[in-house]
């Protein structure tokens, strides 16, 4: 099927929250007559102009061959879901954001002998994401480049020579932003503990986490150095952080939170 725009046709399988994200932003930057392979309830809002949404795969027309297969479904179903879209997947390339399955196992699953493996993350909504992709020996030069233009579309985009790498990116960018929406929750609860309104908590939190995240991708110097130039000496953020960087506190925690984000990425290979 031919492309009336700059991205070319996918078959999406999966609609969730990192798929439907994907989705919105290759629709902005053009994407041709795809599908989306998905039995969900709300599935079907993800259908629009030259996207149709399918609950199986015998309803898409026989003829469709998609440039991409792009696999958003949860590592857990993946036995069940992929061999189903083998036929597709056989002369396309094919990019799975699946935590934890290796290239091996998706080709055992597909037949596929193009897989690039991708970890975005949820700022991919807003066209904010982070993806780390490692490009398996069958993927030549020009799907790469399709690959690119379509993890781009979501945001920043790098690539890795190492799969087993993609372990600890899904620790640290593709779970991280839930551990940046702890903080706003704390923080948020913390000033209530103090005595702020709860309105106002969490417009102080959020608008916080936000304008500093702001400010640290708008700057070139380290965020240690950041850090210290918000610190001064004998003040108030000192005093918080002589709390927060305590050997126990934040520096053994996010070590021993990413560690087991990495392991468990490990477990849920096949």
């Amino acid at each position: 099927m031919t492309s009336s725009g700059p991205l070319p046709s996918v078959l999406l399988l999966g609609g969730g929250k990192m798929g439907g994200a994907m989705l919105n932003g290759w629709r902005r930057a053009g994407l041709g007559p795809s599908y989306v392979l998905d039995p969900g309830p709300t599935a079907a809002g993800l259908a629009g102009d030259l996207v149709a949404v399918v609950a199986e795969a015998a309803s898409i027309p026989a003829g469709f061959r998609p440039d991409a297969v792009v696999l958003a479904v949860k590592p857990q179903m993946a036995d069940v879901a992929l061999p189903g879209i083998a036929p597709f997947a056989a002369e396309a390339l094919v990019v799975s954001i699946m935590a934890g399955r290796t290239s091996a196992g998706i080709a055992n699953l597909t037949g596929a002998s193009a897989i690039v493996r991708a970890m975005p993350n949820t700022p991919a909504a807003i066209g904010q994401g982070f993806t780390a992709a490692f490009a398996g020996p069958g993927v030549s030069a020009a799907q790469r480049s399709l690959c690119d233009g379509l993890l781009q579309s979501i945001g920043e985009v790098a690539w890795v020579e190492d799969e087993s790498q993609l372990d600890a990116i899904t620790a640290t960018s593709g779970s991280g932003p839930a551990y940046v929406f702890l903080l706003a929750e704390l923080l948020e609860a913390a000033a209530i503990e103090q005595g702020l309104p709860p309105d106002l908590a969490r417009r102080l939190a959020r608008r916080t986490v936000a304008g500093s995240g702001a400010l640290l991708a708008a700057g070139t110097d380290d965020a240690a150095i950041m850090r210290q130039a918000v610190t001064s000496p004998g003040g108030t953020t000192q005093a918080a952080l002589g709390v927060l960087m305590a050997p126990a506190a934040w520096p053994d925690a996010m070590s021993r939170a990413v560690a087991a984000a990495t392991a468990r990425s490990r477990e849920l290979s096949s």
